[in-house]
């Protein structure tokens, strides 16, 4: 029997393509079933498109081409026409200078490929660090019903009998190579080892962050998060959430209306009990200013300051998202934030009800993977927002990485104008520096990497290493891998190369960080600092055309998300006019 049309309670978006028997209909129908389409899947039915980061050269994501198929089979079930098409997929790992650089291009092609394409509801295929906010980004200037399923998670590593974690491990071993703990011939032996399967990073790095926020925030179904890319169970959560967005096209459930700020406020406590990457923080502002809601650093330091971080994963604690999947995942998470007075419970999702409806009910099967609040692994997670006249715009801690001993320091200041400076300094034996210092590291922020680039938890130099320190005190406006540790603090704004206060610090300055206090300081006479301010000029290298150039000319300050001036806002899904 041909697809009744009818039943749907309004006119679909896509029949301003497919609709009619007029010239610009026939020549756009015509043209698809040149692919072998029957007549029928193009007449009524919702379009479905499929909006997919799979490439081969951003690994996170290389499984994401089997996970297509699996919605699209949900998606023919539920009565819709599935159409699968690719957007930029800036990689974590392979992408220079850096894949943050590249959110935001990816971003735009996602909002114009959903506003440009005969589209009534998307579902959002990621996986890699920025693929997920900027597919939610695209999707929210858009506003068309949408739903992400994430990539998930590799399978734990292990080597000579240790568990390891992607990212996290790579940077202990580097360490441990630096100290002449381990051989460069055993850091190349424990590389097979590290990405065992397919999925993105198995630590409570920025991918798994993202995708706990993307179901914090309602626009994933409840689950998606934890599993991991191979386990059976992800190619379910495809397939149902093809049956699903078939029917938030029906119901006309649109990302404006999950992702409010009861929403964001309870993915930011999210954020502080599972350990949540500092990248959150830049993701969620810049995914708000598309949403238009009114979201700030002080948002991020009133919800999230008297969380207990729970979740013990690396690089805050111990386990791998193997162990968090089995022992419940995020549900159980949200539930305990609910339990504690400390969740929107009506907040909506993608399953047309409220969030706890999806775990009210849920099971945690292992105490020692999310602990009881009595047992956090701090009992005030969160990301810590500092202030101070070294960072009037802001700047972020992530309390749960870092040493308790540190965050009320005082220290003398060793500076690196930039990260090539910093490469050229950190192995010189006669490098003034000792374990009390702060290390700060300039133009490194959006603008004058360009990109802001995961450098901000600089490796110590060696002959501290040596010495069996594995911390210090680093200050930039850079960012860090959600897969780092380290009593790090990053983001300050406005950056060195917009002329803030970082780019004035000199050798020898005394910085004082006090967590608690929520400041970081530049003990230097405030005359002092307004003469070097106005005696300072930007850095002489600018991009030379190009997309570098108009990131490094358009982009934001860290502290609002880092996101372009002309993209931040809601520009509809209005059908542009017809070219032919």
């Amino acid at each position: 029997m041909a697809f009744q049309p009818a039943k749907w309670p309004r006119k679909l978006r896509s029949q301003e393509w497919f609709g009619g028997t007029h010239k610009d209909a026939i020549y756009h129908r015509s043209w698809m079933k040149n692919q072998g389409l029957p007549a029928d899947l193009l007449d009524g039915r919702p379009v479905i498109g499929i909006c997919n980061t799979w490439s081969e050269l951003t690994p996170c994501n290389a499984h994401l081409r089997d996970l297509a198929e699996r919605v699209k089979f949900g998606v023919y079930e539920a009565g819709g026409f599935p159409v699968e098409f690719p957007v930029f997929s800036p990689s974590e790992v392979a992408l220079r200078p850096t894949a943050m650089m590249f959110r935001n291009l990816c971003a735009m092609d996602v909002e114009e490929s959903l506003r440009g394409k005969p589209i009534d509801g998307v579902v959002l295929l990621a996986g890699c660090d920025k693929t997920t906010p900027a597919l939610l980004m695209g999707a929210a200037s858009v506003d068309i019903p949408a739903i992400m399923v994430s990539g998930g998670p590799m399978l734990n590593g292990n080597f000579r009998g240790e568990t390891i974690g992607s990212g996290t491990h790579i940077r202990k071993f580097s360490a441990d190579v630096a100290a002449g703990k381990m051989t460069p011939e055993e850091f190349v032996a424990a590389e097979a080892s590290m990405s065992r399967s397919p999925g993105s990073c198995n630590t409570m790095g920025t991918a798994s962050t993202m995708a706990s926020m993307a179901e914090a925030l309602g626009m994933a179904l409840s689950g998606n998060a934890a599993i991991p890319a191979v386990d059976s169970r992800r190619r379910v959560m495809a397939h149902v959430s093809g049956r699903r967005i078939v029917d938030m096209v029906k119901d006309d459930l649109k990302p404006s209306d999950i992702m409010t700020k009861p929403a964001f406020e309870n993915a930011i406590r999210t954020n502080g009990a599972i350990g949540g990457s500092t990248n959150a923080v830049v993701h969620l502002l810049a995914l708000a200013g598309r949403c238009e809601v009114d979201l700030s650093l002080d948002d991020w330091d009133r919800c999230g300051k008297d969380v207990p971080t729970i979740v013990n994963l690396m690089p805050s604690g111990k386990y791998l998202m193997e162990e968090f999947f089995h022992a419940g995942g995020l549900p159980v998470v949200i539930k305990r934030l609910g339990d504690a007075g400390l969740l929107h419970k009506d907040a909506l999702t993608v399953s047309g009800g409220p969030i706890w409806d999806e775990v009210k009910d849920v099971t945690n099967w292992n105490e020692d993977v999310i602990l009881p609040v009595d047992k956090a692994l701090t009992s005030s997670g969160g990301i810590a927002v500092l202030r101070g006249n070294l960072a009037p715009d802001g700047a972020v801690l992530k309390p749960s990485a870092a040493s308790p001993a540190l965050m009320k320091h005082r220290g003398r200041a060793v500076v690196f104008e930039d990260i090539d400076d910093y490469k050229a300094k950190i192995k010189d034996e006669d490098l003034d520096i000792d374990e009390t210092c702060v290390m700060v590291l300039k133009n490194c922020g959006p603008r004058g990497y360009p990109g802001m680039a995961e450098v901000g938890d600089m490796l110590l130099p060696p002959k501290i290493l040596r010495k069996g320190i594995r911390d210090m005190v680093r200050v930039s406006d850079a960012r860090m891998s959600g897969t780092a540790f380290g009593t790090v603090v990053l983001h300050t704004a406005p950056e060195a190369a917009a002329g803030g206060p970082l780019a004035i610090v000199r050798d020898g300055d005394m910085i004082e960080l006090d967590v608690e206090g929520r400041c970081i300081h530049l003990d230097v006479p405030e005359a002092e600092i307004a003469a070097r301010l106005a005696a300072w000029t930007p850095p002489v290298e600018r991009p030379n055309g190009g997309y570098a150039q108009l990131y490094h000319e358009k982009v934001l300050g860290a502290d609002t998300g880092a996101d372009f001036d002309f993209l931040v806002g809601c520009r509809g899904n209005a059908v542009a006019r017809e070219s032919h």
